[in-house]
């Protein structure tokens, strides 16, 4: 997955690059059984942030729209905590760190959507 500093305008791609970026952090992960379960949780719940945004996009009207927000937005929360869950090596705690935040910004970009919506 390629990064870079600046942070795409593009939700979409926000979000596409996020959960790349985490499956690239799961695979560094040491493999021990909670590492092992939680990177599973948290590889679903990071790609479902960007699913739920595009069918949000694609959506047939306002209130499936911002029910797909709100899902994309609970999928970001839950991708934080499963982040906070895992344990690695030293080496990665601030890809651990970047990811963290990177999730909570979502949070509160799919917040601001809902907020004007």
């Amino acid at each position: 997955m390629i990064t870079t500093n600046k942070k795409p305008y593009d939700l979409e791609e926000r979000c596409l690059l996020f959960a790349g970026r985490v499956n690239d952090y799961v695979r560094k992960l040491p493999k021990d059984i909670p590492n092992i379960e939680n990177g599973k949780q948290l590889v679903r719940a990071a790609g479902s942030v960007g699913a739920n945004y595009i069918e949000a996009n694609e959506a047939m009207s306002k209130k499936d729209f911002r029910m797909r927000v709100k899902i994309s937005k609970k999928e970001a929360k839950e991708s934080d905590f499963w982040l906070k869950l895992t344990q690695p090596n030293p080496e990665y705690l601030k890809d651990k760190s970047d990811l963290i935040q990177e999730s909570q910004e979502l949070m509160n970009i799919m917040g601001s959507i809902l907020v004007k919506s």
